[in-house]
């Protein structure tokens, strides 16, 4: 499995260098910005699992590089984890999570639970990149008619399985974060649950005789309306 992408995004070296020495346990590829500006350039060509945005930036600020990412059709999913040095009140972490951040974390912080959020949108991203390879195979089969419909139906067991691990997974989660009353954790929660649901209905629209799939009516290839 490929390493997945991390975006650090901040204008002070020292500081880059500290996100590197907490993420580097998770074995993942590491890519620095020193401003918003080198941030849209890596993300004009890379695919990125995460980005850690710092807020406070001369020229083009956390906010404003993160409604940029967002306006981007490419960029407008990736989970954006914004780093402040200061806290000026709900308000400002409210304009935090208006810019599409699914979290918004004060310095200094645990570093452990930095990790630990981080982790979660990797294993995500690495689950996302599995089902679709896994799917664009299907696909492929199912459009050129290689293969019984009984191999067919065997990948899409497949498929569902691994897809319904990480369901179970994300229950868990979300059972051990019931009464925890951190705004970020529960955009995180909250993101992930959809992202698993756009899954799992891409899942259940490629199943034989779904609207949509390959042979299905009305479907390229399929019988027509009667």
């Amino acid at each position: 499995m490929q390493k997945a992408k991390i975006l650090l995004v901040d204008d002070r070296p020292e500081n880059l260098l500290a996100l590197e020495a907490i993420l580097s346990a998770l074995d993942q590829t590491l890519v620095r910005a020193a401003s918003g500006e080198e941030a849209l350039k890596a993300l004009l060509t890379d695919d990125f699992a995460v980005i850690l945005l710092d807020v406070q930036m001369p020229g083009m600020d956390g906010f404003e590089t993160a409604a940029h990412i967002k306006r981007r059709e490419r960029t407008r999913d990736i989970p954006i984890i914004f780093l402040t040095a200061i806290n000026h009140g709900p308000h400002h972490t409210f304009r935090g999570y208006a810019a599409g951040a699914v979290d918004y974390i004060s310095k200094p912080f645990d570093p452990w639970v930095l990790r630990a959020k981080v982790s979660v949108f990797v294993d995500l991203y690495a689950k996302n990149c599995q089902l679709r390879e896994q799917a664009a195979l299907l696909r492929l089969q199912l459009e050129t008619g290689d293969g019984e419909a009984a191999a067919h139906g065997a990948l899409l067991g497949e498929l569902s399985a691994r897809l319904a691990a990480v369901e179970e997974q994300a229950e868990a989660l979300g059972k051990q974060l019931d009464g925890v009353e951190d705004a970020g954790v529960s955009a995180t929660a909250a993101h992930l649950e959809r992202r698993l649901v756009a899954l799992r209905r891409a899942l259940d629209a490629m199943r034989p005789g779904s609207p949509g799939s390959p042979g299905a009516p009305g479907a390229p290839g399929g019988p027509g309306p009667s």
